[in-house]
């Protein structure tokens, strides 16, 4: 009776198995670095924002010797502009989105800005919605937020993770206090078709930057 050789199970060697192992690694490694250098680049473009809307604020005020969204005399500057109160402060809520007004300034902010040629976007006499930031969120300003006396320059829909990065990168990392504080939103802000939403608007004391749920972002101007 003829013996039958019993077939050798092949299989990996150890070193085949660190090799992979290896590039598995690499592989792993150069995904979390893109996905890292986006999300720092995303970062860096909300602040570059957050920026953009102070420094039109200034020029505005420095050029005109009136606030933005408040000036009185909007109307003599540019064609179709509605005036403000001239009482110093922007009355209505960063979200608020409705035809400027003398009841919201928050929007008389837009239409001066972007009439004035300091902010780009949509600008008429019946016409001036939010901006918005890099994250996708509403950008907007108003007076006062979060503890913060003056005029504020807030975004929405900002994840926790950005919110305390922004926060960290510009002031003392803390969301309850400096010129940067942030509240726990609950939900993406969806606010681009409300008067004023008041969940996600700064209405409510600042929270600590929680991993849970999106935040609202606000920076004295």
């Amino acid at each position: 009776m003829k013996r039958q050789n019993l077939s050798r199970q092949s299989g990996f060697t150890l070193v085949e198995i660190a090799i992979v192992l290896v590039i598995i690694g690499l592989l792993l490694g150069g995904v979390l670095k893109g996905q890292e250098m986006i999300e720092n680049a995303k970062i860096k473009n909300v602040i570059n924002d957050l920026k953009g809307v102070s420094a039109a604020y200034y020029s505005y005020q420095d050029r005109y010797k009136a606030i933005p969204g408040d000036d009185a005399a909007a109307s003599t500057r540019f064609t179709g502009a509605v005036n403000g109160g001239g009482n110093g402060a922007i009355a209505g809520v960063y979200t608020a989105v409705v035809a400027p007004a003398l009841a919201a300034e928050s929007n008389n902010f837009w239409q001066h800005t972007r009439m004035a040629g300091l902010l780009s976007g949509v600008a008429t006499a019946t016409v001036a919605l939010p901006g918005t930031h890099a994250a996708g969120g509403v950008l907007g300003v108003q007076a006062n937020a979060y503890g913060i006396t003056g005029t504020v320059v807030c975004g929405g829909s900002i994840p926790w993770k950005m919110a305390q990065a922004i926060d960290t990168q510009l002031d003392d990392g803390n969301s309850a206090t400096g010129s940067i504080r942030a509240s726990l939103a609950g939900a993406a802000n969806l606010a681009t078709t409300a008067v004023a939403n008041s969940v996600y608007g700064p209405t409510v004391p600042a929270t600590a930057i929680l991993e849970a749920g999106i935040h609202t972002v606000c920076m004295k101007i």
